[in-house]
């Protein structure tokens, strides 16, 4: 019999998904957000993430980044749509043994974010697990994109500038409790006409083929031109994960132009490769269940 080890992440989530009705969703399942359409307004985006100790982060972790980090996860998938958050609710499944003084903690670090960031709490559910067993803490969203603004990953054409902000690798140093959701870099993204865009949280070496796979295309990377965290190899900048840089595909002519109004309070906006007919191969990233 097969376990989850054996077929990984992506093929799971194949097999869950097959027989679902799609409903009127503008955007379902694949994509860093599903999107609804209303009718009218802003196109709604929902998302939900989980964290869980042990896994994205360490029992002795500081409670407040612990937080920062559940509900930045959240709105920098808002980011990879071009949107901006809304309304964020908290769930929290905690063993009994649990000091109430981590749990305000973890409630002081959500707060932050939302102030930082934007976005209102408004509501959630405390639950409990067996004792003994790790923390658990899930975060549910909706936000916004404007029409014309919304980018798929699905939309990347061959020819394509890929470009990343920030510098990728060492979030296991401590960058993965402290990153900085690039929601104003995707809004200008999408404002500026980017066909394609993801956050990565999985490593390069994952999220891209992914973002490749659902437009269609190949790539092709130059190593040289990857931004590392100071310290990182190249094989830690593509394959650490959990870097929540925005990953992007633009048109060529609009890549110079963009380049040149890239205001400077924003993370860097650096080209890594292009799109292409087909192709492409980078190893390493993060996989669940392995």
């Amino acid at each position: 019999m097969k376990c989850l080890r054996d077929i990984g992440e992506d093929a799971l989530i194949g097999k869950l998904l097959k027989g679902f009705p799609s409903g009127n969703l503008h955007t379902g399942p694949g994509d860093d957000c599903a999107v609804v359409d209303p009718g009218r307004g802003r196109l709604r985006l929902l998302k939900t993430d989980a964290i869980v100790a042990g896994v994205h982060f360490l029992p002795e972790a500081a409670a407040a980044k612990v937080g920062w980090k559940a509900v930045a996860r959240v709105l920098s998938d808002f980011a990879a749509m071009g949107g901006r958050p809304e309304y964020l609710m908290v769930t929290v499944a905690l063993p009994p043994e649990t000091p109430v003084k981590w749990v305000e903690g973890l409630y002081r670090g959500i707060r932050r974010c939302l102030e930082t960031h934007g976005g209102v709490l408004s509501g959630g559910e405390t639950t409990a697990v067996p004792e003994g067993s790790a923390a658990v803490i899930s975060v549910a969203g909706e936000g916004s994109v404007a029409r014309g603004e919304l980018v798929l990953r699905s939309g990347g054409k061959p020819g394509d500038v890929l470009a990343v902000t920030g510098r990728l690798g060492g979030s296991i140093a401590g960058k993965h409790l402290s990153f900085t959701p690039r929601l104003l870099e995707g809004q200008w993204l999408g404002r500026m006409g980017a066909r394609a865009m993801m956050d990565l949280s999985d490593g390069l070496a994952k999220d891209l083929p992914r973002l490749v796979k659902a437009s269609g295309c190949g790539f092709e990377v130059n190593s040289e031109w990857v931004p590392r965290t100071r310290g990182s190899s190249l094989e830690k900048a593509v394959g650490d994960g959990e870097d929540y840089e925005l990953l992007v595909a633009i048109p060529p002519q609009k890549w110079e132009a963009g380049l040149k109004e890239w205001p400077e309070e924003f993370a860097n906006l650096t080209k890594i490769g292009f799109l292409t007919n087909e192709g492409g191969e980078l190893s390493g990233g993060w996989e669940h269940f392995f």
